[in-house]
């Protein structure tokens, strides 16, 4: 049986324009868009029509409840279902969904991340509706819910989410962008939207091996496991033939994200074996952010279909790539026209040179607020070198970029008057275009033609936090370069004040630009000399935070109060702390319950091979007692180890979170790396009939 083409189920599962003007009064409809699109409050009057509209969506679609879907501070979703089902007041069964309740309802707030905003007998919240982001159903075997986008807020109003920073730092970008598009003439723009696209990386393998595995199970990667023979040494799976149990994944994916609304333009396979990636179409920011969590978790229950298991970890497998998210962020404005895309009109090059100069001043002065925003327990483990970007914030233009920018920072006027502009408006410099420039994939931000890609940011991450980062910082760069502008004006042309604003950026940003290989260890001695931050670790990242410069930016864009910013850094530490513990756990347990005994056994094994061979050879001079030894220092050693490991843990318990932090980094992490070469060290001496999990070489092959 044929299957629906794509286009005729696009979008089936959403309540969005189409369907919002199908069914609302157009004068309800026009205000509903406005709203969206110029942030025009909604009286409770339109929000009843609104609601009854969306419920008989809804219903139609089969839903039977529905839930105000938010984005904790835990990078996943959450959601508290509501039924439509009620009964009169004879008790006959009755539909309901009123304006009220679509605008806001109540969760409790007590479990969620607050950073010690909020006290566990403080459990009032509040989830609020965002209209900026279509509702949508999702369906299940009996029915289904009706999910709409809300920020999560406390009952002082505190923002205990990840949308509402995101909102006020699009806020903060986008007003300032259309300040500057309108000094440039485009006086009848009506808006300008930050647009999204974020490529997701993925692992799969085989579900039932891998539910033998508690570290898959719990901590979402090997924490344990000997390398492989053949690895990614071959570079034959990047872009290779996609496996056909993964490829009917992958069908089954998109299909059910084609009916959420959602394009995925790109799938294939990535560097490391059993590494996939799907890249999404561009978006408006806010939308892209939920899209991107429906994409995360969409493939988490398909992988359970298809018993498969998705793991999302940005280091599932040591010694193989990891996984990152790389977030491709530009601006349009309301004529369609992408601010960061170069043009053949001199004065619109100057335009896109201002708004990417903009970018390049904020980050050369806050950049370490990108460092903070990528810091997590997994992506720990995946920065560095050889396979993503390294934990040293960095620009690549490309070298026709580049050039632009360094003969602008000369400072030559008589090279290009402002009358007598070719091309990009500067004498004797080459023309842009969109593919003129290679790629680097080393550098953590790249300008790729038409946009730039924050290439830093894991896996598992919601693209929510170091997109709040970065907006900030380019809403704080557009504004220093639109009061240089207006400074300069007076009665010129823009053109020249805008060439000194950006001269001005070009000069400031000198210590954040780079175009070589970000791995080698040439470019970290001279971040250093040029006094980059680097953070090698998840504390030191998330220490950024608390700088007050950044602090002072976030308050005074009004993304997030100084009381907010240190309760965000409390909640990211507070979870590295509980998932290195966690993970200690996992480790502790694997050793005793599955690793000592294999070891134990095989011991035993080689004990009745020598006494097989007692008094037939001489066993003293033969490599059997040595081998013999070796499993038993193993076993010794991890005894010892883990017993360590144990005291280690208890020893912190009582400790403030950043002692804890110090602690669990620089003894706990060393120390579970030795335990874990010494688990290695006996999976590769020890019969496979006798280790308990699944190796390397078990879960690094789907058919």
């Amino acid at each position: 049986m044929p299957y629906d083409k794509p286009r005729d189920i696009f979008g089936m599962y959403v309540f969005d324009r189409r369907a919002m003007r199908e069914r609302l009064p157009r004068d309800i409809y026009d205000t509903l868009i406005a709203s969206i699109e110029v942030g025009q409050k909604l009286d409770a009057s339109i929000a009843d029509m609104v609601a009854a509209a969306m419920k008989e969506w809804a219903l139609s679609k089969g839903a039977t409840h529905y839930t105000h879907w938010f984005h904790p501070r835990t990078d996943l979703t959450a959601e508290k279902h509501m039924a439509f089902l009620s009964a009169d007041e004879n008790g006959l069964p009755m539909e309901s969904f009123k304006g009220k309740e679509l605008v806001q309802s109540e969760p409790d707030a007590s479990s969620f991340p607050s950073g010690g905003i909020r006290s566990t007998f403080e459990a009032r919240g509040y989830s609020a509706w965002d209209p900026t982001s279509p509702a949508f159903v999702v369906t299940s075997r009996k029915g289904g819910t009706l999910c709409i986008p809300s920020v999560f807020i406390s009952y002082d109003g505190t923002p205990l989410d990840l949308k509402t920073p995101l909102m006020k730092s699009l806020d903060a970008v986008e007003s300032r962008a259309l300040r500057l598009l309108k000094l440039f003439g485009n006086r009848g723009l009506r808006w300008a939207k930050v647009t999204v696209g974020a490529e997701q990386e993925y692992f799969l393998v085989d579900g039932e091996r891998a539910r033998k595995r508690p570290d898959l199970q719990f901590c979402g990667r090997t924490i344990i496991g000997c390398q492989p023979p053949k690895g990614q040494q071959m570079e034959d799976h990047y872009f290779g033939a996609i496996p056909p149990r993964v490829l009917a994944y992958m069908e089954d994916v998109e299909r059910d994200l084609y009916r959420l609304g959602v394009v995925i333009t790109t799938r294939h396979n990535e560097a490391a074996p059993c590494q996939f990636e799907f890249a999404p179409q561009f978006s408006e920011a806010n939308l892209a952010c939920d899209q991107n969590q429906l994409v995360m978790e969409t493939m988490r229950k398909m992988a359970r279909r298809h018993d498969l298991m998705l793991l999302l970890h940005e280091k599932p497998f040591a010694g193989l790539n990891g996984s990152g998210k790389h977030i491709n962020f530009s601006i349009q404005d309301s004529d369609g026209k992408n601010v960061l895309k170069p043009s053949t009109n001199h004065r619109k090059n100057i335009q896109f040179l201002t708004f990417l100069s903009a970018l390049l001043l904020g980050l050369s002065r806050y950049s370490p607020l990108l460092r903070a925003s990528i810091a997590s327990p997994g992506n720990m483990h995946r920065l560095g070198g050889h396979e993503a970007p390294p934990p040293i914030m960095s620009v690549y233009l490309g070298n026709t970029l580049a050039t632009i920018m360094e003969r602008i920072e000369q400072g030559l006027p008589e090279s290009f008057p402002g009358k007598s502009l070719i091309d990009l408006g500067l004498n004797r410099l080459p023309e842009i275009r969109a593919d003129n420039t290679d790629r680097n994939r080393t550098a953590p931000i790249a300008f790729t033609g038409n946009k730039f890609e924050f290439r830093a940011p894991g896996a598992s991450q919601s693209i929510a936090g170091p997109l709040t980062m970065i907006l900030s910082i380019w809403a704080w760069g557009l504004d220093q370069m639109c009061s240089r502008i207006e400074a300069r004006l007076g009665g010129g042309d823009v053109v020249d004040a805008a060439l000194e604003a950006i001269r001005y950026a070009a000069q400031e940003s000198r210590n954040i630009r780079f175009e070589g290989n970000a791995y080698s260890q040439e470019w970290h001695d001279e971040a250093r000399r040029r006094g980059l931050s680097i953070a090698n670790t998840t504390p030191e990242a998330l220490a950024l935070y608390l700088v007050p410069e950044h602090r002072q930016l976030l308050s005074d864009l009004h993304v997030m109060t100084d009381r907010e910013t240190s309760a965000y850094y409390e909640i990211r530490l507070e979870q590295y702390i509980k998932t290195v513990e966690i993970e200690m756990g996992i480790l502790h347990s694997m050793v005793w319950e599955g690793i000592l005994p294999a070891l134990t056994k095989q011991i035993v094994l080689e004990g009745q091979s020598l006494s097989a061979i007692e008094g037939k050879i001489n066993i003293d001079t033969q490599p059997w007692m040595g081998f013999t030894e070796r499993l038993c220092t193993l076993k010794s050693g991890l005894l010892t180890s883990i017993e360590h490991l144990d005291n280690l843990r208890k020893t912190i318990q009582d400790k403030p979170i950043e002692k804890q932090a110090q602690v669990l980094t620089e003894e706990g992490l060393p120390l579970y790396e030795a335990i874990r070469g010494m688990c290695d060290a006996a999976e590769s001496i020890t019969a496979a009939s006798v280790w308990p999990y699944p190796t390397y070489r078990d879960l690094l092959y789907i058919s």
